[in-house]
């Protein structure tokens, strides 16, 4: 607790004067202000739930890393790179859905989060506990912001708007998180639908992928040159659509390994109880 605490209050200053946030131009950096703000709450406030209900030791690291390249992703200089060059904020938003979300669906950090909210913000948690019980859904939810946002005209205003760049991180980070929360920890009843929603999202990034990638004209007005926005495109092709395959394979290995041990499993441990991510 005292480690995440010292490093969350070093972070914040210094996220605030990487970004310029106390200089004359305050208005338009409110909203990177609001984000290290959430991003310090979140982790202030894991520390304090894990005073009450310490996590296992691989949770709290997969936790502290989500955390530390949220920093990496969304406040450094890949940030501010990411706003001229279309590859760079590929590889922004890739660290957001494929290795960020990830991390946080592993470190289940809703049970800290709920023992320090209180019943309060119970209904909410439950919710999330219970969409996270659907593949399928969580999958169409992800989809359709990972196609809203890369679509010309939102992606420009994402650019142009920085609370629209906020919404944009937002949406992403919170539809990939559930989603990874739904396939990586998916019970022998959804295992099936598991598999399918990764296969259809590594099928679906993968076309948006190649339309990037094969289109003749920029579509990003701000994108950079068009090669800029082909490599941007084989980069959620082609790595992108490795980490679905991967994933997918490895929940097929283990419905296969349960069924030739012939051994029941748990299922959505983490939306049961004071276990819930």
């Amino acid at each position: 607790m005292r480690l995440s605490v010292a490093v969350a209050l070093w972070l914040l200053p210094a996220l605030a004067r990487a970004h310029g946030l106390f200089d004359e131009r305050l208005a338009p950096r409110l909203p990177s202000l609001l984000g290290a703000l959430l991003l310090a709450v979140a982790w202030l406030g894991h520390a304090a739930g894990c005073r009450r209900r310490p996590p296992p030791a691989r949770r709290f690291w997969a936790f502290q890393l989500a955390l530390l390249l949220s920093v990496l992703a969304l406040f450094g200089p890949l940030d501010e790179r990411a706003e001229s060059s279309a590859a760079l904020h590929m590889i922004q938003h890739m660290l957001l859905m494929l290795a960020i979300a990830p991390l946080l669906a592993l470190a289940r950090p809703l049970t800290q989060w709920r023992r320090l909210g209180g019943r309060p913000l119970a209904p909410a948690w439950r919710a999330l506990a219970r969409l996270a019980r659907r593949p399928p859904a969580c999958a169409a939810l992800h989809g359709a912001a990972i196609w809203i946002w890369h679509a010309p005209g939102p992606y420009r205003l994402a650019l142009e708007q920085p609370w629209w760049h906020v919404g944009e991180h937002a949406c992403l980070l919170g539809s990939a998180w559930l989603f990874w929360w739904s396939v990586l920890q998916a019970g022998p009843r959804e295992r099936g639908r598991a598999l399918l929603a990764l296969l259809l999202t590594g099928m679906h990034t993968g076309l948006l992928g190649a339309l990037l990638t094969f289109a003749r004209l920029p579509l990003y007005r701000d994108g950079g040159a068009l090669a800029d926005q082909q490599l941007a495109g084989l980069l959620m092709w082609v790595p992108g659509g490795l980490v679905y395959l991967l994933a997918a394979a490895d929940c097929a290995r283990r419905g296969l390994r349960r069924i030739g041990h012939g051994r029941p499993e748990s299922g959505y441990s983490q939306g049961r109880g004071d276990d819930s991510s």
